[in-house]
């Protein structure tokens, strides 16, 4: 089995929906659609992912199962719990006049400076217990995710068994997943058996760039998951259209145009 992580087109978040240039980038990604081999396509509720997915739904004649927990990876971390765990965000904090504390933020873009002397961020199992989590709902959203994506596998013949998966009925279907940077970083740690924050970290992925997944049954009745391209945009390449900048951070802190 084939999977494609989507990630939706540049992004106008204050409407959830696409910008013009994100409009763009799902059409370029529509004009070669079709080569994928897709057989099933599902998508996040959010607005912007089926706005992306619309395109290529049309040039592919197909419709999209809707998935609940495909939407962006919502864990929301409480910068008033802990004056240390606050430091993970320190220069993205926003106090709120009316109620004289900090909003809440999304749990992932940890400051460097901050997962750099806490190493149990990465660790496979000790994340669960660092700080940043515990002053979050991250547990019971991670959790609540993986159950949903294991039962997704397993209604396609791949059982979670492990850090393996026993293949009760193996299939070659592509299926196509339109959602969020978040989210797919989310899923690949469950693939990858790590932890979450080492693709939130270390990876980026343009809007509308294609993260390509698929089984691999070395023995009989068992399988793993294989990474075998993330955040792919041949497809903005051949349209010559410039991969918009979201998702990534300035990469010399000069850089006053770029995303800091």
């Amino acid at each position: 089995m084939r999977l494609l992580f989507i990630r939706h087109g540049d992004p106008d978040y204050s409407i959830d929906n696409l910008t013009e240039k994100g409009k763009v980038e799902a059409k370029a990604l529509a004009d070669v659609i079709d080569t994928f081999g897709i057989d099933e396509v599902y998508q996040s509720p959010l607005g912007r992912a089926k706005a992306t997915a619309e395109y290529s739904l049309k040039a592919l004649e197909k419709e999209a199962t809707t998935l609940d927990w495909l939407m962006e990876f919502p864990a929301l971390f409480d910068p008033n719990l802990s004056d240390t765990a606050k430091m993970a965000y320190a220069n993205e904090l926003r106090m709120n006049s009316e109620t004289g504390k900090y909003d809440k933020r999304i749990v992932w873009d940890v400051l460097p400076s901050y997962y750099g002397s806490h190493p149990e961020l990465f660790d496979k199992d000790n994340w669960r217990d660092a700080e940043v989590v515990k002053c979050s709902n991250m547990l019971e959203v991670y959790d609540r995710v993986e159950k949903s994506f294991y039962e997704f596998l397993a209604g396609y013949g791949y059982e979670k068994d492990g850090d393996v998966f026993r293949v009760k009925e193996g299939n070659d279907k592509t299926i196509a997943l339109f959602c969020h940077f978040g989210i797919t970083s989310v899923l690949l740690s469950m693939l990858w058996h790590v932890s979450p924050f080492m693709p939130m970290q270390f990876l980026a992925m343009a809007p509308t760039s294609v993260t390509e997944i698929v089984t691999e049954e070395r023995e009989k009745g068992i399988a793993i998951f294989r990474t075998l391209r993330i955040g792919d945009i041949t497809h903005l390449n051949m349209a010559g259209e410039k991969p918009s900048f979201s998702a990534r951070f300035c990469e010399r802190y000069e850089n006053e145009d770029e995303r800091h």
